[in-house]
């Protein structure tokens, strides 16, 4: 038996006390979860912050129901109407939104990006100013994305576009540089055209820092286009958000937190469960 900690001689997993590593991680992520709604149901109950600021765990969990399973919208599709709770209209336009500009920005920043890390003399004249304009605070092009696209979903998706434009384009000219030269050699030696080297070639084998780039961008592009709802827009869940704050319905407000939050993780785990596919 191998040291604990360590792999056993068959390759399983060594046992520490009886209890494998991973479980370990998990007892611990569940023991912190606890800890940490308990001291907010504990802040609920003691009264010491204003009334509904942070509301109970029952009140939260009431309001999440009838975000998700209240139906108070009539939606047609097609030639059915259909009654649903009015979140779901909110919750398919940020997505709608968010997919436009993750399209747009994603295949403009993986074209831009290879075209710096194929060519020094393209990457010393302009990825300098990427590495500037990366960390700055998209919400300041919001005004030129109004005046540009309108107040409509124009502006939200320019906004989406921008953010995640970034880290992809980052991501892809440092994924360029790591290729192997004896693989681009190879591509050359076959008298691959630029497509070919591109598709059999240069994406293959930067797959990671795409999909790093991806998880990144996708992340920004939600908040961009979210930041974008809450400033201007009469729908979209950061609309829905800001109203509810708007109207001091708290509990309304965290279960749309909520419910951003893990459609955020089910979002960045299907673009790591592709990746590995």
């Amino acid at each position: 038996m191998a040291a604990a900690g360590h792999m056993t001689a068959s390759g399983a997993p060594a046992r520490t006390g009886g209890m494998t590593l991973r479980r370990q991680v998990l007892l611990l992520r569940i023991a912190l979860l606890a800890g940490l709604l308990g001291i907010w149901e504990a802040a609920a109950a003691s009264g010491l912050l204003f009334r509904d600021v942070v509301p109970s765990l029952l009140t939260i969990g009431r309001s999440l129901f009838e975000l998700l399973a209240v139906p108070d919208f009539q939606w047609e599709v097609g030639i059915t109407t259909l009654w649903v709770p009015d979140f779901y209209r909110h919750l398919w336009i940020t997505m709608a939104e968010v997919g436009a500009g993750m399209t747009i920005g994603g295949f403009s920043g993986l074209a831009v990006g290879l075209a710096l890390g194929a060519n020094p003399f393209l990457s010393k004249a302009f990825e300098r100013f990427l590495y500037y304009l990366g960390p700055t605070p998209k919400i300041i092009f919001f005004p030129l994305m109004i005046m540009w696209f309108g107040v409509g979903p124009g502006s939200k998706v320019a906004m989406g576009t921008i953010s995640c434009f970034f880290p992809i384009v980052l991501s892809a000219a440092a994924g360029m540089r790591q290729i192997e030269s004896v693989l681009i050699r190879v591509g050359r030696s076959f008298r691959l055209n630029t497509w070919q080297m591109v598709t059999k070639i240069y994406l293959p084998a930067m797959r990671q820092p795409i999909v790093n780039g991806v998880r990144l961008g996708l992340g920004v592009a939600v908040i961009g286009t979210l930041l974008a709802e809450t400033k201007l827009s009469n729908r979209g869940v950061g609309f829905l958000i800001i109203d509810a704050y708007n109207t001091f319905d708290m509990p309304r407000m965290y279960s749309l937190l909520i419910v951003l939050f893990v459609v955020a993780i089910g979002a960045n785990a299907l673009v790591g469960r592709a990746s590995r596919g």
